[in-house]
């Protein structure tokens, strides 16, 4: 998945996702917390491929995954290609009102339109680029 999208949550935590992210994600995928103050949107297939990777850890591996599938939802697209945030993953990643919905490879990510801005200024420097690209080996 790529690319990164401006959109606002309504009144009613429905928020817009965008059509090419749709066709990746799917009309059901899951949304969860991440690693960072934001959150991961997976597709059906990705996210069986996450749970199947969990299965196959030991039970105290396991237990430590339990925030991300406790505070899992399973997400359907409305005729209108919106999704309902439910609260407790909003406030987790302080999804108010402007929301930036990011492709990071086999998932997106959704956050809050300020957060992501900090975020984006650090990592879009050259010399940020660079030192990634060397330590990944690319």
């Amino acid at each position: 998945m790529t690319g990164e999208y401006q959109h606002t949550l309504d009144s009613k935590g429905r928020l817009f996702i965008p059509a090419k992210l749709r066709e990746e994600l799917g009309e059901v995928f899951y949304l969860t917390l991440a690693v960072d103050k934001c959150l991961a949107a997976y597709s059906a297939k990705s996210w069986k491929s996450f749970s199947d990777k969990v299965d196959s850890m030991s039970y105290m591996k396991q237990r430590k995954m339990r925030p991300l599938f406790a505070y899992a939802a399973k997400c359907e697209l409305d005729n209108q290609g919106r999704i309902i945030v439910p609260s407790h993953l909003r406030e987790y990643a302080g999804l108010i009102k402007n929301v930036t919905v990011v492709g990071c490879n086999n998932h997106a990510e959704l956050w809050d339109e300020q957060s992501w801005a900090e975020v984006h200024e650090a990592e879009i420097k050259p010399e940020n680029i660079a030192a990634i690209m060397a330590e990944l080996e690319f």
